[in-house]
């Protein structure tokens, strides 16, 4: 059954939430537990955003490509872009509050061939959703390991490296899996450990050293180690380290089914989160880049390397340990999120053997197999990391491409509609297709720079593999929609009538009672 708002009559029980009336509008039952606040919803983008984890485990990408003046301005231009990419999607977003989220509305909003349009906008979510996860988890074993390294001697290797990193990815499918209200609590705690963790990172650098760079130093040195000759190629590869940093905060929309009031929550989630990360952000970076004591030793070990060397080797052992813990948080978030997405895909058929992903822990009200395939898939996707040194800044390509992309066609399908496009509570009014023209521009500049090799010479150990693993993905995708899909994916389904929704959140209500 296609998807058609009109297909499910509206009984408008007075018992029922504005948030449960509209889904059922959308065609969907209340499955999902609805008890996040608008704050949580922020806090999960906010979090998944992370700038103690993006901006410090990417931190090299942007001293390699670039330096200072492209860490320092970069940030800021990338981050205005990035904010416009936010709003349009988050006016798409307040029109169709669903977990299915970028797909949905890419289905919702095509003005033909919608089935085609929702299938491929789901699949550039689902690899970008699955890189990031991976390249937010194995940059906070990468930035783990030396601190492991000086307590206890575990040597800084790609392959100890790789095994922090399948140990943390368990750890966060774990807690995804049993620890619902735990993950709920620390989803607000992250919040808030972010922003006191920013100020004591931030704080420690600056009064600490005995010794920091010049304001000429942070605001325009250029430094290319790319071993590219092209300064402007060099440049643009470094903007990597701030566009990677500022991509997940789609998670708010897949929150929505779990958000009360989420045609406002949801909207306000995605942009909220874009613009504290944008202010943070760039207080952190300001803050190292000044406190960088050998710029050739920091490139070579990264943030970890710059605390120990600029505060010496117990207190840079704290921010470690502050950094790392937010890098968590952002883990565990990414996964919750991922899952959400791979939940609602599989609720309407687009991935194989769906029926297994889309099944709901009804204990908990978890899509709990999604879980598994969430970390599942970002362990695959992370394998190259045994023995490619660039592969975290492949990962990391992968995320962008893959989210961005999957971002911006919902946006570049409502510019379409034009006065067509029925705005929700939340809305751009006359900004509305100024926005989005930009937005959809960006994405296309970015889609293309980050698919390119970032080093020179390319070499096995420094090839960008991030255009072979998008391509495997999509390939496959694409041969799967020509030869079958085409035929049976009609777009995200309806679950029913009204009274079969109604009976679907009987069921689950009864469940909830027997277990207390």
């Amino acid at each position: 059954m296609g998807i058609d708002e009109h297909q499910v009559s509206d009984p408008s029980p007075d018992h029922l939430s504005d948030d449960e009336k509209r889904l059922h509008e959308l065609g969907y039952a209340q499955e999902l537990s609805r008890s996040m606040s608008g704050f949580s919803n922020f806090a999960v983008s906010f979090t998944i955003i992370s700038v103690l984890s993006g901006c410090l485990t990417s931190y090299t990408i942007g001293l390699a490509g670039g330096g200072p003046v492209v860490i320092t301005w970069g940030w800021l231009f990338v981050g205005a872009m990035t904010l416009l990419v936010a709003l349009a999607m988050a006016e798409v977003c307040s029109s169709y509050p669903t977990a299915g989220g970028l797909y949905y509305w890419a289905a919702k909003l095509a003005r033909r061939n919608g089935a085609a349009w929702a299938w491929f906008t789901g699949w550039f979510n689902f690899i970008g959703q699955v890189a990031v996860t991976a390249a937010i988890v194995y940059g906070s074993a990468a930035f783990l390991n030396p601190l492991l390294d000086l307590q206890f001697g575990f040597d800084v290797s790609l392959g100890h490296t790789f095994v922090l990193f399948a140990v943390i990815l368990a750890a966060h499918a774990l807690l995804n899996q049993f620890g619902v209200k735990l993950v709920s609590l620390l989803g607000s705690v992250s919040v808030w450990w972010h922003v006191v963790g920013v100020a004591v990172v931030v704080g420690v650098l600056v009064f600490k050293p005995s010794h920091h760079q010049s304001a000429g130093f942070v605001f325009t040195e250029f430094v290319n180690e790319t071993g590219w000759q092209y300064g402007w190629y060099a440049a643009l590869i470094g903007l990597l380290l701030s566009q990677y940093t500022m991509t997940g905060y789609d998670a708010s929309a897949h929150m929505t089914e779990e958000t009360r009031d989420a045609a406002r929550s949801g909207p306000r989630g995605i942009v909220n989160s874009v613009l504290v990360s944008v202010v943070a952000g760039w207080i952190l970076l300001l803050g190292v880049t000044f406190a960088i004591q050998d710029y050739g030793a920091a490139v070579k070990d990264g943030p970890a390397g710059i605390f120990i060397a600029a505060t010496g080797e117990t207190t840079g052992k704290l921010l470690i340990l502050v950094s790392f813990v937010a890098q968590f948080f952002c883990g565990m978030a990414s996964v919750t999120a991922n899952s959400r997405m791979i939940y609602a895909f599989s609720r309407d058929g687009a991935l194989p053997f769906s029926r297994f992903w889309h099944a709901i822990n009804k204990r908990t009200r978890t899509p709990t197999n999604a879980i598994w395939l969430a970390a599942g898939g970002a362990f695959v996707l992370a394998l190259p990391a045994i023995w490619n040194k660039t592969a975290y800044l492949a990962v990391t390509s992968v995320a962008v491409v893959g989210l961005y992309i999957a971002y911006v066609i919902p946006t570049f399908l409502r510019l379409r509609q034009g006065a067509d496009f029925r705005p929700g509570p939340w809305n751009l009014g006359r900004w509305s297709r100024p926005v989005g023209i930009v937005a959809v521009v960006w994405v296309l500049v970015i889609s293309v720079l980050f698919m390119l090799p970032p080093a020179n010479p390319i070499t096995r150990d420094t090839f960008n593999y991030s255009p072979v693993a998008v391509l495997v993905v999509l390939g496959g995708a694409g041969l799967w929609w020509v030869l079958s899909a085409r035929k049976w994916f009609t777009g995200p389904k309806v679950q029913g009538s009204a009274e079969e929704l109604a009976a679907i959140e009987n069921e689950l209500k009864a469940v909830d009672k027997a277990l207390g």
